[in-house]
Parts: structure tokens; sequence; C-alpha cells
């Protein structure tokens, strides 16, 4: 009597574990879930500010758009959904953030958002007078997108702290994505 029982339940208990995949103890994002991506954000900035050094707490920061990691000259609305919230979080934090978009003298690209390049950063910090730009990149696997951010000192471009995060592809990330992605 006890065998008619366990393979129903196996059989119950396989199709249960079939819908979760976990990576590390996180769960992948299904079609119907919906991925957290605040809470996400919020954890990788503080343990951004939490391995960060150097950062004076009474200048400003500037926030760049995140972009494609496998081109740097493009965005997305994912990307310049993650800038936002990550000023969103920085400021909570206590960080004092510069809105750069409120200043004429800093072009914004209408489709990309204010890309950030290198070679930007000395002209950027002398026009805003600003100690610090986040930065970030992401890049698509096949069910999750990669986030690298860093907090790079405009006078000398050192990596004053760094964080990574792991972002699961949901309906709603995946929409933010350029559709050839």
């Amino acid at each position: 009597m006890h065998r008619a029982l366990l393979l129903p339940a196996l059989l119950a208990l396989l199709v249960s574990l079939a819908g979760c995949v976990s990576s590390g103890g996180s769960r992948i994002a299904n079609a119907e879930d919906t991925v957290d991506v605040i809470a996400r954000v919020q954890d990788s900035t503080a343990d951004l500010l939490a391995n960060t050094r150097g950062l004076a707490p009474d200048q400003p920061v500037v926030v760049a758009t995140f972009v494609n990691v496998d081109d740097l000259h493009e965005s997305s609305t994912f990307g310049r959904t993650l800038a936002e919230l990550f000023a969103s979080s920085l400021t909570r934090a206590g960080i004092d953030i510069l809105e750069v978009r409120m200043r004429q003298s800093l072009f914004i690209e209408e489709r990309t958002g204010e890309l950030m390049l290198s070679r930007d950063i000395r002209r950027l910090s002398a026009s805003h007078n600003a100690q610090a730009i986040l930065v970030g990149t992401y890049g698509r696997g096949r069910t999750t997108a990669y986030v690298n951010v860093r907090l790079v000192r405009t006078s000398d471009n050192r990596v004053l702290g760094a964080a990574s995060t792991a972002i699961p592809l949901d309906r709603n990330t995946r929409a933010m994505l350029p559709a050839q992605w």
C-alpha cells in the first residue's frame, strides 16, 4: 500500500521542483515570476558602500547611465532604470547625488541617456564639482542579466568601490532590454 502512494508523491515532488532551478540558493525566475529588481539594487548598493573607501560624505556623486558591456555606447530602458534605482538607493543611504540632467552643460542623448566614458570624467568633474561617478555595465545571459557597478574617483579615475549582482530575467526585465537581445 505504501509503494502505491510513494510513486505519485515522488512524481508530484519532481513536477514541483521542475519549475524551480536554483543557483547558489537563489531561484531563477519563471516567465510568470516577478523579480524584485529594487531589492536587488538596494542589496547591491549596500554591498558597494560596504567596500567603498575614500568617499567624502559631503561631496557629490554623479550617476551615469548603465551601458551594455558588449557596446559601451549603447544603453536601454534597463540601463537607464538601473541608474535611476542606484541613484535612489544611494540617496537613501545618505550619499549626496548630483542630478546632472537638470544642468544644460551635459548633453543627454535621447535614446541612450547620460553615457559616461572615461575620457569625459575629468570634464564632468570640473563642470559639476563631483568627487566620484557611479558607472555600471550590464550583460545578458540566457536567464540572467549580470550587473557591475563601480564608484570611480574623478580626480584620478581610481575605483573606490565595486559590486556585482545577477538579476533573473522575468517579463518586466526582458521588456526593458533591446529586442535583439
